[in-house]
């Protein structure tokens, strides 16, 4: 298990990259308690809670981003809570994994 400001470090840097890869605001990403953003090109959402919202632990972002394929497994093993027609973002994790630009988190 990596340390929690090694963990945070990491969890935005992912979030960065997701950031560009989908910009956007149609779907809110929560990594409590590191941060959320807002990704995905759409319908923008303004108030209220996002009609699209995925959320997961920090330490699940960064298993995701090494292995994107993890993504139907973890969101059944309910480690991932995602909700809305746009929440599926793996293929927005599969080509942020792509753009990592030498961070290969824990390798």
């Amino acid at each position: 298990m990596i340390q929690d400001s090694e963990a945070k470090s990491q969890v935005k840097e992912i979030l960065r990259i997701i950031k560009q890869v989908a910009p956007g605001k149609s779907v809110e990403l929560r990594i409590p308690p590191y941060a959320a953003i807002q990704c995905v090109t759409g319908l923008v959402h303004t108030r209220g809670t996002p009609p699209n919202v995925v959320e997961m632990e920090g330490q699940v972002l960064i298993e995701l981003f090494q292995n994107p394929d993890l993504w139907d497994k973890f969101c059944l093993n309910g480690l991932i809570s995602a909700s809305g027609t746009n929440a599926n973002l793996h293929a927005v994790v599969a080509e942020a994994s792509k753009l990592d630009l030498g961070l290969r988190l824990g390798k």
